[in-house]
């Protein structure tokens, strides 16, 4: 515990943090993240303050004089990122009562929604790449959405061909001026995925192609030659650079005319191949390795074709008399009976025309008053004929009484 009677300033305690908390707490690449933020952003800026100095206010304008300077929205977000959980260590070891980072408003940021490729898209780009050295690891990659360190992290003893499991178990990252095995980003991406029919292909031709390698090396092959020998290596049995994995990426990108997405963006792409395939959300997680499936949604995409399916639902339940009379009209070119039948009725009526929902209170009484007038002309008729029947008689009997003769 630190002592609260010191007076602390916040580059101080910045440093503090970074030595203490983060490099126990946080991946390698994440802790030199929080570095540059600090050594370029807050310390500059509010580094001579003491923790208890600091107040919501002196904190909102460094938001906002960072945007006047034309620092990325990202950049700030990263900078409130950093400052909050400094001062939230700070209120652990009692040295504050308050996360003034926390209370501050800063300028809405919303992240660009990430791009994804369609399974067109995406089978073009895997017809495309099978040329390049790298193209099992992109093959990989694009299967089971793994990150660039996962996929290059992956060792021969995390292949079990016997019992079809692929293990992920680390990465390889740059950090600090070389390459390194790391832990994985969170205890979720440790993780078992199925040794799929694709995946055993390529890693059987991987195997194949890096023996061929070690033979041609000779002696300067660096690779360790056992199990624990990566799966994806340079020529002479060397770690792959993650940007290398990258640059061929793009590389096919261009060449080919494809759309441009970030190498990152082929896990949204396959957690939206995968939405579209109706794989449940808790299953793409784990597939994934995202430590909550609320993670999951953000690389979940719906997709213009999936978003038309929907709406034709919609427009089939709602509009089917509509498209069904369009498709008929297409058919011929006299108009259907049904046509004809709403234009006898519309001037008599007055009822509206076209696709809007017939009135029924007005066609129901047309078409009784049809039938009632067709009746009464019966009946009336039927009348007619027996009263002047009726009076035929009743003539003859008067003027039988009279004692009348008529002439005929």
């Amino acid at each position: 515990m630190l002592l609260p009677d010191q007076n602390w300033k916040l580059a101080e305690y910045l440093d503090y943090w970074l030595g203490r908390a983060v490099n126990a707490e946080r991946r390698p690449n994440t802790h030199k993240r929080y570095e540059v933020v600090v050594r370029l952003h807050l310390k500059p800026a509010l580094g001579k303050k003491s923790l208890q100095q600091l107040s919501v206010r002196m904190v909102e304008d460094f938001y906002r004089k960072l945007i006047a300077e034309g620092t990325s929205r990202n950049t700030v977000y990263q900078a409130k990122k950093v400052l909050s959980a400094t001062l939230t260590h700070a209120m652990r070891q009692e040295l504050l009562l308050r996360n003034v980072a926390r209370l501050a408003e800063m300028p809405q940021y919303k992240p660009k929604e990430a791009q994804y490729w369609t399974a067109q898209e995406t089978i073009a780009f895997l017809s495309a790449a099978q040329s390049d050295p790298l193209y099992h690891a992109l093959a990989l990659t694009v299967l089971y959405g793994l990150r660039r360190g996962e996929v290059l992290g992956i060792r021969w003893r995390d292949v079990d061909f016997e019992k079809s499991v692929l293990r992920i178990r680390q990465q390889i990252q740059r950090i600090g001026g070389a390459l390194r095995e790391v832990e994985l980003k969170t205890d979720s991406s440790v993780r078992d995925e199925p040794l799929l029919a694709t995946a055993r292909d390529v890693l059987m031709k991987q195997r194949a192609k890096q023996q061929a390698a070690r033979l041609i090396a000779g002696i300067d092959w660096l690779g360790a030659g056992t199990e624990d020998e990566l799966v994806f290596t340079t020529r002479t049995g060397n770690p792959i650079e993650p940007r290398n994995l990258y640059r061929s990426f793009h590389r096919i990108i261009e060449s080919h005319g494809l759309r441009r997405i970030k190498l990152h963006e082929l896990r949204h792409t396959n957690g939206t191949a995968q939405k579209d395939l109706n794989v449940p959300a808790t299953d793409t997680q784990a597939i994934l390795g995202h430590s909550s499936v609320s993670t999951t949604h953000l690389y979940q995409h719906v997709s213009l074709s999936h978003k038309r399916d929907a709406l034709e639902k919609v427009e089939n339940h709602l509009f089917a008399q509509q498209l069904a009379e369009g498709e008929a009209g297409s058919r011929q070119q006299l108009p259907s009976s049904q046509q004809i039948y709403r234009r006898m009725i519309s001037p008599t009526s007055g009822g509206p025309t076209g696709i809007r929902t017939q009135d029924t209170r007005l066609k129901r009484p047309i078409q009784q008053t049809l039938n009632d007038r067709l009746t009464s002309v019966d009946q009336v008729m039927r009348d007619r004929k027996r009263a002047w029947k009726l009076g035929c008689v009743a003539v003859n009997f008067t003027v039988k009484d009279s004692g009348l003769e008529l002439a005929a």
